[in-house]
């Protein structure tokens, strides 16, 4: 087996070998991964943190030996990036900068130093709202993980990330991770909200505030109201996602 990292600010994860196919997700500076298969300008990865799959660039990663991965896939030595920008500085004195969430942690692995503050793993379920309103009005981009573009699952994943919660990827995966409530009056703010797309499947995830409020992406990260019918777009005067359930995590 091969094991890579992203040494760049961002890359996108394809669902192809080809740079016109859509994004299965978004690898930020850090991250690592396995790579199952090699090919001249491509590979075939898979994220240590939630194990998605596609398709990155060869040119766009780097790659490590086992125990180097291995190392830096230990949760107790994670350590993310909590400014909305923040730079790595090269062995060559140059400056790059990284978003919010980048696993810098990983910085002595790749020869760099990291410029700014991090997270703490342990700060609890009061900081969630507070993070993901750094995201707060981001376009919103499939597969994207950054506060330059990012979606509704995207968004869930990334800040239970900064208490040291690994989701998965995509919200139905999501929604099996914790425990469901019977009650919209039980939750509390951070809990996450989990919608039916047309066909009655779960297809997108908000965050729970406070006084019956939900941040989420969709269009851009925003906030709506929420009640039991589901999320209430005060700008369109309509419900835009119905109801499913409501997941404690933490």
């Amino acid at each position: 087996m091969e094991y890579g990292i992203c040494p760049l600010s961002m890359v996108p994860v394809h669902q192809s070998a080809d740079e016109a196919s859509g994004w299965t997700t978004q690898l930020l500076y850090g991250e690592v991964f396995t790579i199952p298969e090699s090919r001249k300008q491509w590979s075939r990865i898979r994220t240590a943190s939630d194990q998605s799959e596609g398709w990155v660039r060869n040119l766009q990663i780097q790659r490590l030996e086992a125990s180097e991965y291995e190392a830096l896939c230990d949760p107790d030595a994670m350590h993310l990036a909590s400014d909305l920008i923040s730079h790595i500085c090269t062995p060559e004195g140059l400056l790059m900068p990284i978003p919010v969430g980048s696993s810098v942690h990983a910085a002595a692995t790749l020869s760099h130093t990291h410029e700014g503050d991090v997270f703490q793993p342990k700060s609890g379920k009061d900081s969630l709202i507070d993070t993901a309103l750094i995201y707060l009005n981001s376009p919103e981009i499939k597969g994207g993980r950054s506060p330059f573009g990012i979606d509704a699952d995207g968004l869930s994943q990334m800040v239970y990330r900064t208490v040291g919660i690994l989701l998965k990827r995509n919200a139905p995966e999501q929604a099996s991770q914790g425990s469901a409530l019977s009650f919209i009056e039980e939750s509390e703010p951070g809990d996450l909200a989990f919608f039916d797309g047309p066909d009655g499947v779960i297809n997108h995830v908000g965050l729970i505030m406070r006084d019956n409020y939900v941040i989420h992406s969709s269009g851009k990260v925003r906030i709506d109201r929420l009640d039991h019918t589901g999320i209430f777009n005060v700008e369109k005067r309509l419900y835009t996602h119905p109801l499913r359930v409501i997941v404690k995590v933490l």
